[in-house]
């Protein structure tokens, strides 16, 4: 058999040849695979499951709260007394702790000022665009209303 030789740009050639078919075959098989990154049990793309069968975003009843409220108000007594302290009134812990939370937002002066200078700005674009302007008082107050409704 005679010796083949060959020099460095044919061998450049014959592994290019070989091998870009090679990399085109799988690259086109493992199409599926890329779709799959970032997906699968520890991916994020997904709401956690609800809880002990409630739905997401299920509130708790009153009772269930109550029940709880009182449970850990009863649990924080016995260990008053065990310590020898003055011990906690569960009742009335629990009317001041299960009372709605009520914010008057009227009582802060400075939020009250900060929304006229808001609602006067307001008013001022309004007329720049031809726009009747707003009664000032009556929008000072549905904006606080908002406001005080804005965590419910």
């Amino acid at each position: 058999m005679l010796p083949v030789a060959l020099s460095n740009g044919e061998v450049i050639l014959l592994v290019a040849l070989l091998a870009v078919p090679i990399a085109a075959i799988a690259f086109a098989g493992a199409g599926g695979v890329y779709k799959e990154i970032g997906k699968g049990a520890f991916a994020m793309d997904h709401d956690a499951p609800a809880a002990r069968g409630q739905a997401a975003g299920h509130e708790t009843s009153q009772e269930v709260q109550e029940a709880e409220v009182r449970q850990m108000l009863e649990a924080k007594a016995f260990r008053q007394a065990a310590r020898g302290e003055e011990v906690l009134d569960v009742e009335a812990e629990m009317q001041k702790l299960l009372a709605p939370q009520v914010q008057d937002l009227q009582a802060d002066p400075a939020l009250v000022e900060e929304v006229r200078q808001l609602v006067v700005a307001r008013n001022a674009r309004r007329l720049r665009s031809g726009k009747e302007p707003l009664d000032v008082e009556a929008e000072i107050a549905r904006q606080l209303r908002d406001l005080e409704n804005l965590g419910h």
